[in-house]
């Protein structure tokens, strides 16, 4: 699917086949860019390449060069909800399937070969039978990975994976063919004497069938992972209303699928209805809460002339608005591909173990070489020499590497469940190391997100309950979310408000009505003007403190006469103060970041202890992406909190995306970590433990290259017996599986 065309040439999006890890993204990436005319970036995560290009390069030859790369590449198909829920399971079930394939006969296997118990007359043979399958079918992605890898002159944690295994099972199938392995009566003996041996009653089935059940444990629910990439884009597009009510020219109403609404046509939204596209209001008047895009809480007052935006929903009256964007121009889908282009953009993190592989693989290839010499010259014997050298290739798989990073995952992760922290993938963790700066969004973040009555000015001789009863009562009959603050402020501080004897709406200004024989308006000055009431001085100074500090006034009045002043706020969370404490004691510096105006912000931000320089106020929703990529062009490593649909592309772009909980569905699939709780305090106990959980990972790997390094010199010697090789693999994994429990003990700051 060509996406459009650039100052510079054309734009492409393909899909990508075929990569087994990070580093096979940066191949066919370094391939691409290669070409004259042509910048791209690749994706692993999502498996898209977004190609820009230009001169006499076309499609098919971006195409062409992906598949002499080694991989599959096409453009996608058009988006369509039911294809994309038929696609996962199509991607996961060989994956899924190799991996129970593996589980099943692997576990008998390592049971036999390391309990001699279980070792009866022709127990080798049974291994061999269960270990085949696993060692060519379950670990086939790995075998085809290496080749892939070794045709371009490069090793991951695939060729070192594959080349221990296919050592493994092969010096076992001659063992047992050509050796002593086959005898009837066998027995690996539970002994870890070092001696020298000649290998030819060694196998080493165990090893083979063990590591590519671990490890392919590990890809499957990283892969898993994976398939949620596309989820903020999904997320998106369905926040949009699918059915529309067009108005005809002979003024015949007609619903209508959103897809075949055009530019021109007029659609009515009733009270409640989300606003099918971007148009202009040509009838009607009424409030829209554009919270699910913008994240401010503060409905707009939209007439006749006024633009509104599709998917936000009008909560007032009855509206007819014509269509001006549609389809793939409106905002909504602009933000969609915000989002997607943030993706493609944010560099893969690439697995540590495929760093170390690159070193590892051909120092260990190059010793196994080295030692099948070194015995040859010193005239051992054949068989002998090869046995050492096999047993080098064997003892530099570790089973402890498909532990390493899975467990760690898994125990990190379920701690963090428990403490309100979902954390996405291994991928996450690398970034907040890194993290020096916070962006914080404003509305549901910092503060509630809801409008809430915060207080009460009278003017002399009036009393506060008697004007929460009577704006009250007036308020509750009225949908609008600042009437619903004062309203449900009343019930709380009364419990039960009186029914007004009559009740209007004043479009833009307020209500007005009879409570208890009383006259009453409710609403904007200007409302008090018409009806040529003015507020006492006491009162207009409580208006104008009340905007000052970035709150709504609102006026009371009844009987002639004004009463008092009602300030009402999007109120700061309580927890929000202690949390940005937390966030400086982490070494990170919080700014916020709103697309409300400059003195709400700053209002915000005293109460909260952020310092005026950063503040980032009257953003649009489309440009919080473009603050975060300038902090990041100042050298930063961002991390972002957000909410909101409009907070998506932003999380997608930071280095480190949290998406509270509490937000909408597109916040959460574009964020890294999830806190489930709403709570800003979670955010410094998410990035605390994402840090320990990486810092165990680190370790984790390092144990488990670090006794199969030790006991590298032993297998060169030609030292190893089957029993110390099961041994080492045994003590390191155990040794993993101990190093990641301690994560349980993680607790949250107090």
């Amino acid at each position: 699917m060509t996406t459009g065309t650039t100052d510079t040439g054309a734009e492409v999006e393909l899909a990508i086949g075929g990569m087994t890890c990070a580093s096979c993204a940066a191949r066919i990436e370094k391939k691409l860019n290669r070409m004259d005319g042509v910048t791209a970036t690749v994706n692993y995560a999502t498996e898209k390449a977004k190609v820009s290009y230009s001169g006499d390069v076309s499609v098919g030859d971006l195409i062409a060069t992906v598949e002499a790369t080694g991989y599959t590449a096409q453009e996608p198909a058009p988006p369509a909800g039911q294809q994309e829920r038929a696609e996962e399971p199509d991607e996961l079930r060989p994956l899924r399937q190799r991996l129970v394939t593996a589980v099943v006969l692997a576990v008998p296997v390592v049971a036999m070969a390391m309990i001699p118990a279980l070792q009866f007359e022709y127990w080798q043979w049974l291994s061999l039978t269960l270990a085949a399958p696993v060692v060519t079918y379950a670990a086939w992605p790995f075998h085809r990975a290496a080749f892939t890898n070794a045709r371009h002159g490069a090793a991951t944690m695939d060729t070192l994976i594959s080349v221990g295994t296919s050592a493994a099972f092969l010096w076992s199938l001659w063992a047992l063919f050509l050796g002593t392995a086959g005898t009837p009566g066998m027995t690996h003996p539970f002994e870890l004497t070092i001696e020298r041996t000649d290998g030819a009653g060694n196998i080493y089935l165990e090893a083979a069938a063990g590591v590519t059940a671990f490890i392919l444990a590990g890809r499957y629910f990283e892969a898993r992972a994976k398939r949620k990439a596309g989820a903020a884009l999904r997320a998106l597009l369905e926040l949009g209303a699918k059915d529309v009510t067009v108005l005809r020219a002979d003024g015949r109403e007609q619903t209508v699928p959103v897809a075949e609404l055009r530019v021109g046509d007029r659609f009515l939204v009733r009270p409640g209805e989300k606003i099918a596209t971007d148009g202009t209001v040509v009838e009607g008047s009424s409030a829209v809460d554009a919270s699910m895009l913008t994240g401010e809480s503060v409905p707009v007052e939209v007439g006749s002339g006024d633009p509104v935006t599709g998917a936000t929903i009008n909560v007032g009256g009855r509206l007819v608005v014509r269509a001006t964007r549609v389809g793939a121009d409106t905002q909504l889908a602009r933000m969609a591909r915000l989002v997607e282009d943030a993706q493609n953009g944010k560099a893969a993190a690439q697995r540590l173990a495929d760093r170390i592989s690159a070193v590892f693989v051909p120092v260990v290839i190059a010793l196994a070489l080295g030692t099948l010499g070194f015995w040859l010259g010193n005239g051992v014997g054949l068989t002998a020499a090869f046995t050492a050298a096999v047993a080098v290739l064997v003892i530099a798989c570790p089973c402890a590497l498909g532990l390493a990073t899975p467990t760690a995952l898994m125990v990190g992760t379920g701690r963090g469940a428990q403490l309100g922290i979902l954390i996405k993938g291994p991928e996450v963790l690398e970034s907040t190391r890194r993290v020096d700066t916070v962006v914080l969004d404003k509305t549901g973040t910092v503060t509630t997100g809801r409008m809430t009555l915060l207080a009460v000015h009278t003017s002399d001789g009036t009393d506060e309950a008697e004007v929460l009863r009577l704006a009250g009562a007036l308020e509750h009959s009225s949908e609008h979310p600042i009437a619903r603050a004062v309203a449900d402020g009343a019930l709380e501080k009364l419990g039960a408000l009186p029914t007004p004897e009559d009740f209007a709406n004043v479009p833009g200004l307020g209500v007005q009505g009879v409570v208890e024989g009383h006259a009453v308006l409710v609403g904007r000055e200007r409302l008090l003007a018409d009806w040529a009431m003015e507020l006492p001085e006491g009162l207009a100074r409580a208006r104008a403190a009340a905007e000052d500090a970035g709150r709504t006034a609102i006026a009371v009045a009844w009987d002639g006469a004004a009463r008092a002043v009602l300030e009402v706020a999007d109120a700061v969370k309580e927890t929000s103060p202690e949390a940005i404490r937390r966030l400086r004691a982490l070494g990170l510096t919080p700014i916020l970041l709103t697309g409300d105006n400059e003195a709400v912000a700053r209002s915000v931000a005293r109460d909260v202890g952020i310092a005026p320089e950063h503040v980032v106020a009257e953003v649009l929703p489309q440009d919080k992406v473009e603050v975060v990529k300038r902090l990041q062009a100042e050298g930063r490593s961002v991390a972002m909190v957000g909410d909101g649909v409009n907070d998506a592309a932003a999380l997608a772009q930071a280095d480190l995306g949290l998406a509270m909980g509490t937000g909408t569905d597109a916040a959460i699939e574009a964020g890294d970590l999830t806190l489930v709780r709403g709570d800003l305090r979670a955010a410094a106990d998410a990035i605390r433990l994402a840090r320990r959980t990486l810092g165990t990972i680190r370790s984790n790997l390092f144990w488990a290259f670090a006794y199969n390094v030790a006991a590298l010199p032993l297998a060169a010697a030609g030292l190893l017996t089957p029993m110390i090789a099961g041994a080492a693999m045994a003590f390191s994994s155990v040794f993993v599986v101990g190093n990641s429990l301690r994560l349980r003990t993680f607790r949250a700051a107090s």
